[in-house]
């Protein structure tokens, strides 16, 4: 018999009742105190899950502060990543940071876009405004492109390619994901009237470009920790292999092969995919239809031969055209010419006769000019955009800004760069190597600017390198060049980046050697490097005062503007079949 039954046997039914009362009392009570128990018991819970919670979010707290108190934009760096729902379960590295932060810059991006759709729907607009908002269009839909790649870049990183390699890679698509907001924004600075559009769209473009340098800068610092705690282990940069133990195995020929020889050697290792032909014995009539026609996203060299002749059209080479290689019958004999030009209504990103954006696009023993004449200002004769791109025995002819390096590496070769104002401009990292560089004479009262350089970010890994070239004036300019001042560059933007080095500089570049943009912008805050130059126009005596210029002594500093190290042309040069130099 259970207890209970016994406590109620023998008993009166009035006893009965008065002991089921108390039972009832007893149970009640013991639920009531079980009752307080838990509550107690779960408010202690709470408490120690709250504070559980509260460390958490202070260790997030600290992370994102730590990380963003690197970046030019700290309070939107925090801002961006502190607002994500559950930020604190999500963030436990700068990886993580840098990830979260990818993925908000990409549906601004995206907002964007549709902004700008928008505003192309306007009643009123000029031509120029027009195909500035398609430019602009464009320069977004690159921009997801770079910023998609950086994703995959980083969900393999670290272990994929070397530290360096990965470095690089990354650091060059964001630098060129902002350098197209400012190409976007500088569409519209030709007009007054622009400028009612510009208005419209630059907080937009503005933002992203913000977004898009706390991202290079985050990546930058997790890189450069990494690669410094990976030579603290080792002892040795995890870079491409030190300088001074390039043989001549790293040179793109040996010096022992003479160029009638290495003529044929390259000659005889190119077959071309079609033929261009403008009497029509070949495959296509016009290279932009032998563009069209080539297959997208190849990983393979799609060769386009384009025989001699003058080809007056504007070719494209979009995003989507992979590894195209232009071959010509010669500099001389094969000539590809346009004349747009702001003046009459374009862009100056729009103007280029010649357009390289798909990544590893070659060119060589080409002409690309444009002819639109000094008094047209900006006209493009060739835009490159193409990331590990190269040209060979080029010759890229205009006026005002006649070579645009846009974005992303590049490699110039043996070529032959002409023009007035301005005319090697761009934000792309690009070393020009052994080439000819000639002022020509531009309009009455007008100055040339043999560089204007377009780094708007100190942590932008572009710049122009010019090594091993040759600098003068063509023979329209060599009469009168005391009327005609000629300088090496000047800052286009704030962080303006130019070297010259081991160059062969006459008697055309002014003694300062560099000239302003405006008043004091960008004097201090540019960097402007001269190494080991020679000829009457390279003496520094009485160079520049600036604070951004200096004249390199030391060979270990020049190393950083070698192919090598500047392009990371170690990883990729090779497979071009144009020679090249690595080192000084």
């Amino acid at each position: 018999m259970s207890g209970i039954k016994q406590m109620f046997a023998g008993m009166s039914e009035s006893g009965k009742k008065r002991k089921k009362l108390y039972l009832a009392v007893v149970i009640a009570s013991i639920l009531i105190v079980s009752a307080v128990i838990a509550i107690v018991a779960g408010v202690k819970n709470s408490t120690t899950t709250s504070s559980s919670g509260a460390a958490i979010a202070a260790s997030t707290h600290a992370i994102l502060k730590s990380s963003c108190s690197n970046t030019l934009y700290p309070d939107l760096c925090y801002s961006t990543v502190a607002t994500i729902p559950d930020v604190s379960k999500k963030v436990t590295t700068l990886k993580d940071i840098i990830i979260l932060s990818l993925n908000i810059t990409i549906t601004a991006v995206e907002h964007n876009y549709f902004a700008i759709l928008k505003l192309t729907k306007r009643k009123g607009l000029t031509k120029r405004e027009i195909t500035a908002l398609h430019d602009c269009l464009e320069m977004v839909d690159e921009t997801l492109d770079e910023l998609r790649e950086v994703e995959k870049e980083l969900d393999q990183y670290p272990t994929k390619k070397s530290l360096t390699q990965h470095a690089d890679d990354l650091k060059t698509l964001l630098s060129a994901a902002i350098t197209n907001q400012e190409t976007c924004l500088d569409g519209f600075s030709h007009e007054k009237a622009d400028k009612k559009v510009r208005s419209a769209l630059e907080k937009g473009e503005v933002h992203i470009e913000k977004m898009c340098s706390n991202a290079l800068a985050l990546i930058k610092n997790m890189t450069d920790t990494d690669i410094a705690n990976a030579a603290k282990l080792t002892g040795v940069l995890p870079t491409n292999r030190k300088l001074m133990e390039l043989d001549q195995t790293d040179e793109g020929w040996p010096e022992w092969i003479s160029p009638e020889t290495r003529r044929l050697l390259q000659s005889s290792s190119v077959t071309p995919n079609v033929v261009v032909a403008a009497d029509g014995s070949g495959n296509f009539k016009t290279v932009s239809a032998a563009v069209a026609a080539a297959p997208t996203s190849s990983s393979s060299r799609y060769v386009i031969r384009i025989k001699a002749g003058v080809y007056r059209e504007n070719v494209d080479v979009s995003k989507k055209k992979t590894n195209i290689m232009f071959v010509g019958d010669g500099r001389k004999t094969t000539i590809i010419t346009g004349s747009k030009n702001v003046v009459d209504g374009s862009t100056t990103f729009n103007s280029a006769t010649v357009a390289a954006v798909g990544p590893g696009f070659l060119a060589r023993d080409i002409t690309f000019q444009n002819t639109a004449g000094p008094s047209k200002h900006q006209a493009v004769a060739l835009r490159v955009g193409s990331d590990k791109s190269a040209f060979y025995q080029c010759d890229i002819i205009a006026y005002q800004d006649s070579l645009y390096v846009h974005s992303n590496r590049q490699f110039f070769i043996n070529c032959y760069i002409a023009g007035t104002v301005d005319f090697i401009f761009g934000n792309a990292a690009v070393v020009i190597q052994d080439s000819d560089i000639h002022a020509r004479r531009p309009n009455s009262g007008q100055k040339n600017m043999l560089t204007a350089q377009g780094r708007t970010d100190p942590n932008q890994n572009t710049g122009i390198v010019i090594q091993k070239c040759r600098i003068d004036a063509t023979s329209d300019l060599k009469p009168v060049k005391g009327s005609f001042p000629t300088y090496l560059g000047r800052p286009w933007k704030e962080y303006s980046r130019t070297v010259f080095m081991q160059s062969s500089i006459s008697d055309i570049i002014h003694p300062l050697g560099w000239h302003e943009w405006s008043g004091t912008f960008a004097l201090s805050t540019l960097t402007y490097r001269e190494y080991q130059n020679t000829g009457a126009g390279a003496s520094t005596s009485g160079r520049v005062k600036w604070g951004g210029y200096k004249v390199i002594t030391s060979a270990t500093e020049a190393q950083q503007y070698t192919a090598n190290s500047f392009v990371a042309g170690g990883s990729w040069l090779r497979a071009t079949t144009f020679p090249f130099s690595l080192g000084l």
